[in-house]
């Protein structure tokens, strides 16, 4: 059972998460251009994402989860977060971001859209962001995880959502989103950005589980079963977008 203590954390650590956090530490200068580009990511993702035609496969996976009263760990590939933040909007997932200038604009147009945010402590980072998800997993909250980001290496995957199913029970669902026509940024992820009402595949694998009391040789081994995962659903989205296109 919970203490209050504990409860008063998870408490804190939702309310933390849906809320915009003060730019009093940031110049005039930069806080008009966080603002501008928060609502740049917002209205480009908000009238592009209802064109798309979408195909589905695997959300039984979801409704699977939801029945043994579980939550999901969304698991996907950095260059697909453009429909990826439009297609799960709305459902309360947390994602990390991280304490800088990028983060902060990232975190107010994704919440915008439905989404919490986790963030660790400026010196405690990443380590800190991932015990903040570990107490809103625990307080109801679903989370997702670009795993080859923030950074990359590109389509490689990292170790933190593993621990996090670890730490609180809950399964990985990997999955993809292939739109059959895209333009692609010159980032570091080769960011996907679909044409507007092109069709777009979301596929999702069965769900993936990590033992409470996996060692480091099984949590290595579930690192490779995510990454497995989405090299396999990745490669039939695009025979899916050839076979699309050749029509």
């Amino acid at each position: 059972m919970d203490t209050p203590t504990s409860a008063a954390r998870e408490k804190a650590s939702v309310e933390r998460a849906y809320t915009f956090t003060s730019l009093k530490n940031y110049s005039a200068r930069e806080r008009l251009l966080i603002r501008l580009a928060d609502l740049a990511f917002f209205l480009s993702i908000s009238i592009l994402g209802p064109t798309i035609r979408w195909e589905v496969r695997g959300e039984e996976h979801f409704a699977a989860i939801k029945e043994k009263g579980l939550l999901p760990i969304h698991t996907f590939w950095h260059d697909r977060i453009f429909l990826g933040t439009y297609f799960f909007r709305r459902r309360g997932i947390v994602v990390m971001t991280s304490r800088s200038f990028d983060g902060e604009y990232i975190a107010r147009f994704i919440q915008r859209l439905g989404y919490g945010v986790a963030r660790g402590s400026s010196t405690r980072g990443a380590v800190g962001a991932l015990m903040e998800m570990v107490r809103l997993m625990r307080a109801g909250c679903p989370t997702g995880f670009t795993i080859d980001g923030p950074k990359g290496p590109r389509y490689v995957a990292k170790m933190g959502c593993v621990l996090l199913a670890k730490k609180t029970g809950n399964p990985l669902v990997v999955f993809t989103i292939t739109a059959a026509r895209h333009f692609t940024i010159k980032s570091w992820d080769r960011l996907q950005i679909p044409v507007p009402f092109t069709t777009a595949l979301l596929e999702i694998a069965p769900p993936i589980y990590v033992p409470e009391d996996a060692d480091k040789l099984t949590l290595g081994a579930k690192l490779e079963e995510v990454q497995q995962a989405l090299d396999t659903i990745c490669a039939r989205g695009d025979q899916w977008r050839t076979n699309v296109n050749t029509r």
